[in-house]
């Protein structure tokens, strides 16, 4: 069954999955680059194309959303599956149902530093980047592969619409909400927070691996990633198009202070745009 790691986009996703993946699928919980990859992207180009599906036709990818899904179960067993999509209904074709999923861990972070960390990232303007949040947004393709762009929409939506539509998991006890700024603060806190809802949802008793969690915190350290990123590389990683140099994935992270580098104008036009759900998260 999968549990999604959804969240808007450049808020804690990344760091989410990374310490997952030291977690599940390495023997000692140390942490290195190439262990994400054992948690895919979804929608992603390739899961449709390995069932035929014409991944030009957008109609066509939206209902069989659930049929590539299915396929991910037959393994019967336990599968992460990141998104940035909102949990939406088009045309009675639905983004997941209970069958296909067992669970979600919705990731957020504060629209005032999404917007910064996106623009860096996207390589757009500050205000551009602030439009993007309020729109109904929406990009194609492999969000780090820019040659697919035309490809397996993501519809990302508004950041409020994307935070407040995977709250229908909240009825079934099947949602946990993380903000990046208390997993900041609080790793082993937080951690521990996910791996025992990740155990309830398979019900299971949960024990953890002292071992393995310690090594987690310690190798998953943002400072640490951002010197294994120079080291190796990182292929979540854009290349700007303009100059070819590449965009550091790992940038400013915990150091992302929209005090210091938003202006008044966008500052307000985000918060008046997303006043109730940043009071609902302690943001205002």
């Amino acid at each position: 069954m999968i549990v999604w790691l959804a969240s808007y986009p450049k808020s804690g996703n990344t760091l989410v999955r990374s310490m997952l993946a030291a977690y599940f699928f390495s023997k000692d919980g140390i942490y290195d680059f190439e262990l994400i990859r054992n948690i895919k992207q979804f929608p992603k180009s390739i899961l449709f194309e390995s069932m035929g599906i014409d991944i030009t036709n957008e109609k066509e990818v939206i209902r069989n959303y659930i049929k590539v899904q299915e396929t991910f179960n037959k393994k019967n067993s336990l599968q992460f599956l990141k998104t940035h999509s909102y949990l939406f209904n088009i045309e009675n074709n639905a983004f997941t149902d209970l069958n296909n999923s067992l669970g979600v861990i919705y990731i957020v972070r504060d629209p005032r530093n999404v917007v910064t960390s996106w623009a860096n990232f996207a390589n757009v303007s500050i205000e551009d980047s602030a439009d993007s949040l309020i729109s109904n947004y929406r990009f194609g393709g492999d969000l780090y592969n820019p040659d697919k762009a035309e490809k397996s929409l993501v519809y990302m939506g508004t950041w409020n619409g994307n935070y407040n539509s995977w709250k229908s998991f909240k009825h079934q006890e099947r949602y946990l909400l993380i903000k990046y700024e208390d997993l900041i603060d609080n790793r082993e806190l937080v951690f521990r927070k996910i791996l025992k809802f990740i155990h309830k949802l398979q019900k299971k008793k949960f024990i953890l691996d002292q071992k393995k969690f310690h090594n987690v915190i310690e190798t998953t350290d943002f400072q640490k990633m951002k010197s294994l990123e120079k080291e190796k590389g990182f292929f979540e990683g854009k290349t700007n198009l303009k100059t070819g140099k590449k965009i550091p994935f790992f940038n400013l992270g915990p150091k992302n202070d929209w005090k210091k580098l938003l202006d008044i104008e966008v500052k307000n036009k985000l918060e008046k745009a997303f006043k109730k759900e940043m009071k609902e998260l302690n943001y205002l």
